[in-house]
């Protein structure tokens, strides 16, 4: 009997019925996207992360529930978001006065100068991932991104 194992250094068709499916080719867009985020933005500093720093630097002082509707982290997400961010001393979590346990969050001078630094590359990276549409396609592009994204989120929500 013959071997039928395909050599290892061959890679595998992948299945038509995967590069079909809309869920498969966003992970392959986020998996491809992680991977240029830390390459061309901060190899420290998480998406997520970045996403807090602008939330919070647009809006000080909110509270740590809101803002993780805000950049659409759940909350013990962004309670573990907050705190590590925190711990590098980029940013400060205040208790409420009128409510000990929310948290309220406040960007640090050190938070400041790392979401200043990253933002640049950020909006580099923008550029670099947008650059195979033309000027007038990127605009539909995103608006077409974000609609499916709202669209998702609704379904995740149940609603």
């Amino acid at each position: 009997m013959t071997d039928q194992t395909p050599p290892a250094e061959t890679v595998p068709e992948i299945p038509a019925a995967l590069t079909a499916a809309p869920g498969y080719q966003v992970r392959r867009l986020y998996q491809a996207y992680l991977a240029v985020w830390g390459r061309e933005v901060d190899p420290v500093l998480t998406g997520p992360q970045f996403a807090v720093l602008q939330a919070v630097e647009a809006n000080p002082g909110r509270d740590q529930r809101s803002m993780a509707a805000a950049v659409s982290l759940d909350t013990s997400t962004m309670a573990d978001v907050a705190r590590r961010l925190e711990t590098r001393g980029l940013l400060a979590r205040r208790p409420d006065a009128a409510d000990g346990r929310r948290k309220l969050l406040y960007l640090t001078d050190a938070g400041s100068d790392a979401l200043s630094e990253a933002n640049d590359r950020a909006r580099k990276l923008d550029k670099i991932l947008l650059e195979s549409f033309g000027e007038a396609e990127r605009a539909p592009f995103m608006a077409t991104l974000q609609a499916l994204a709202d669209h998702w989120e609704r379904l995740a929500e149940g609603s």
